[in-house]
């Protein structure tokens, strides 16, 4: 079988990685992938953006299976474009990967369908939303939002009523990150234990993936701007068997059940973001696709074939054999380019990838690096990921952290904290 995984990620190299160990492999591409993906994989050079480019190479190649790791693909209609030519690839359509697309047809979803989440308004221009920073229907802290894309960035906690101001400056003015701040949502700020609830879908079953739990802020303590992600574990230690069983039945299916009746039917990766108050699980986003480090956490336990996996899914038979998980705890640590996630400089020289490589149980996946002159160099904001998957959290934490010590370039940082629960 001829595999495309398209991205160029650390959730990329991950997924890679784990394709390249399936029996049914006969040629694993990425596209454009990037350093740590040559090691199992065919690099192509066409961007994850361009589609018809991708559809071509696909259909040239007679490719068998193609899954999409970011979303921007998804958003654009990729899934779309490949069954419209007679591919199979997993993800969700256009319509269905709306779902993360805009955070306001997200939570104007869940309020026609009763699925716990935030209080919010939507402002369509700076001055209504002004209108409703001062209006005293939220308290603050509060939570502005961008309503497209923005790299898990476009999701502002503001303390005060200037700092909530600056955040509509940034977003609907300077327009920061572009038509994703055309509009922005106001929410409540809730409280509680922020967990990552991740499961695959044929369009009407679920297969629940492990738990993990993310780590968004930029710095140790959950101090910061969030970040796309700066680690994660698995298992989540707050997720517990009833719990699990809560979130599938009020959260998981509502939303899939009632994204198919409104012609939206999905089929991929569900993520769900979930803030855990003591009123219960409220759903802070939808992602559309294998969450960025989760991935990473999820790969190093899974025993079963990804590659099959898919192939249920895409086949509406998602159910047809349980995923298999070793027992053991895993970590992820973000390694980052200092400034992350603001401004930072590019072409770093990184030391210590090769015996850091070498070290028993240590994975290293490539989130933003370049391969120039014979040696590795930062190109991107989160640049390493250095995984493990051990008996106990305590054990993989220890293995992870002494591996990072072993690896630097200049500015590099990274939270110390991953793991550690308060």
């Amino acid at each position: 079988m001829k595999i495309l995984v398209v991205g160029s990620g650390g959730r990329e190299h991950a997924l890679a990685w784990k394709l390249s160990q399936s029996p049914l492999l006969e040629k694993l591409y990425c596209a454009p992938g990037n350093p740590g993906t040559m090691s199992v994989a065919e690099n192509v050079p066409i961007p994850d953006t361009d589609i018809q480019r991708l559809a071509d190479f696909a259909v040239e190649k007679r490719i068998d299976l193609s899954l999409v790791g970011p979303e921007v693909p998804l958003t654009l209609g990729i899934v779309d474009e490949f069954e419209l030519r007679g591919l199979r690839i997993f993800g969700p359509s256009r319509k269905a990967a709306e779902l993360e697309g805009s955070k306001v047809f997200a939570k104007q979803f869940m309020a026609r369908h009763r699925i716990p989440t935030a209080r919010f308004k939507v402002a369509e221009t700076p001055t209504q939303a002004l209108r409703i920073l001062k209006s005293g229907e939220f308290y603050f802290p509060l939570v502005v939002k961008a309503d497209g894309l923005a790299a898990g960035k476009g999701a502002i906690v503001c303390p005060s009523l200037r700092k909530a101001e600056d955040a509509i400056e940034m977003i609907m003015v300077e327009r920061q990150f572009g038509e994703a701040g055309k509009r922005v949502l106001i929410e409540e700020f809730l409280k509680g234990k922020e967990v990552s609830f991740i499961v695959i879908s044929d369009g009407a079953k679920v297969q629940p993936l492990v738990t993990t739990m993310d780590h968004k802020a930029a710095y140790d303590g959950d101090r910061g701007p969030n970040t796309g992600g700066m680690g994660a574990i698995s298992p989540s230690p707050f997720i517990t068997p009833e719990l699990f069983s809560g979130v599938i039945n009020t959260i998981v299916f509502p939303t899939i059940n009632r994204l198919h009746e409104e012609g939206r039917k999905f089929k991929g990766v569900l993520y769900v973001g979930l803030m855990l108050t003591e009123e219960g699980p409220r759903v802070l986003e939808y992602n559309c696709r294998f969450g960025d480090p989760e991935t990473q956490v999820q790969m190093v336990r899974m025993e079963s074939d990804l590659a099959e996996v898919l192939l249920n899914a895409i086949s509406e038979n998602v159910l047809k054999s349980e995923i298999r998980w070793n027992a053991k705890a895993s970590g992820c640590v973000v390694l980052a380019s200092g400034g992350y996630p603001v401004s930072y400089e590019k072409g770093k020289p990184i030391s210590g990838l090769k015996e850091v490589s070498a070290i028993p149980g240590i994975h290293i996946f490539h989130a933003g690096t370049k391969y120039e002159g014979g040696e590795y160099l930062s190109s991107g904001g989160r640049v390493l990921n250095v995984c493990a998957s051990e008996k106990t959290l305590a054990e993989t934490m220890e293995n992870i952290y002494s591996a990072v010590s072993a690896v630097s370039f200049e500015g590099m940082h990274y939270r110390r904290d991953i793991g550690a629960l308060r």
